[in-house]
């Protein structure tokens, strides 16, 4: 799978552009504030449906405009498949696919299978619980329509269940309808920890055979989950902490409560790694991810690489750039001189300023 085109229109500061992409490697740089990462977050925005940058869409719509527009076509070997998004502000977004409304997000993901790296993302091991769960959760989306369903339920229920823990706080009588909410909660929290108890599995599987060739073997690195509480004590643990959830107005105990723990030679690398060991633990869990969707869906996906190879050690980039060559990479950075001589020649190089795209055959500086 590849990006074939990608027009875009009042996003973020770029009022119009008009993109052709190569199925290699498309190299996007200039100054930061020009453009560069909007292309990446409009590319990201079209294959699930919101930006990773903000969860309000109308901050992502030009300041001096009312709407904005996205579309991107992705190429297989057999198909090609369009993606139109509409926003507007103070009005829900729109999106098709090949023309097609869509009703659910969950109908989105999959069509374009991306794997993003920015430098958010070195901060994932000694980041908060919820950025490692975000971390699962939109890649185990784009591989299972199933799971997106289920986690979509699960939080659904959650916040039905807090609101009206709130409400017995006003009226104890509403305690005796909380075990509608406690049943369905059990229900869909243990198909989304069973599920990620075997995605989690899968990953920590291939980022340890990633991590042990970054070091030489000289590190290995597993990747554990830490679901908040068992399938099997799920329904005990609700009920002992009832009178607990009432008082807080909030659940205490299930999947939106989960962690994961990367451990290097045993020792957890949020503890006792390195930065530098954390940041290849972040590394050997991308490259996972883009093995485990080739693994599950046969075709490979795109890899969005945010101005992140300048945070990597030299050994580190020339891993990375050495293990995605068969993938489409579309990379943003200040200074391209130090990529295009590690890539040599196929790369298609874009400038950016101001908003505006321009192809370039070579960029200035290079001999």
């Amino acid at each position: 799978m590849y990006i074939d085109k990608l027009i875009v229109k009042n996003f973020r500061n770029i009022k119009k552009i008009n993109i052709d992409f190569n199925k290699n490697v498309n190299i996007f740089y200039g100054d930061n504030a020009q453009g560069k990462t909007s292309i990446l977050e409009g590319i990201y925005f079209c294959a699930t449906g919101r930006s990773h940058k903000t969860h309000i869409d109308k901050e992502i719509i030009n300041f001096d405009e009312s709407e904005a527009h996205l579309e991107i076509f992705a190429r297989g070997d057999t198909f090609c498949d369009k993606i139109n998004v509409h926003l507007k502000k103070n009005m829900k977004k729109w999106i098709t696919v090949n023309s097609m409304p869509i009703r659910k997000i969950g109908e989105l993901f999959g069509v374009l299978s991306i794997v993003l790296f920015a430098p958010e993302d070195l901060q994932l091991v000694k980041s908060g619980p919820s950025e490692r769960r975000r971390f699962v959760d939109l890649e185990m989306c784009q591989l299972s329509k199933i799971y997106y369903y289920d986690l979509k339920q699960y939080h659904k229920i959650l916040k039905q269940r807090n609101n009206l823990l709130k409400e017995i706080q006003k009226d104890k009588n509403l305690k005796e309808t909380l075990f509608v909410w406690d049943s369905q909660l059990i229900n869909f929290g243990a198909k989304v920890i069973k599920q990620r108890q075997k995605f989690i599995e899968e990953i920590s599987g291939l980022a340890g055979n990633v991590h042990s060739k970054i070091t030489g073997g000289a590190e290995s690195l597993g990747i554990v989950y830490r679901p908040s509480v068992l399938i099997s004590e799920f329904e005990k643990k609700i009920k002992r902490n009832t009178d607990r959830d009432i008082f807080y107005g909030s659940t205490s105990v299930g999947p939106h409560k989960d962690d994961i723990s990367f451990f290097i030679n045993g020792y957890d690398a949020r503890d006792y790694g390195s930065q530098g060991q954390q940041r290849c633990a972040v590394l050997s869990s991308k490259l996972a991810e883009i093995q485990i969707i080739k693994n599950e869906k046969n075709t490979n996906p795109v890899l969005l690489l945010d101005d992140v190879l300048s945070e990597l050690d030299e050994k580190r980039q020339s891993f990375l750039l050495e293990s995605i060559k068969d993938i489409q990479v579309i990379i943003t950075c200040t200074g391209v001189e130090d990529i295009i001589k590690k890539y040599n020649e196929g790369a298609k190089i874009f400038f950016v300023k101001n908003g505006n795209v321009e192809n370039r055959e070579t960029p200035p500086n290079i001999v």
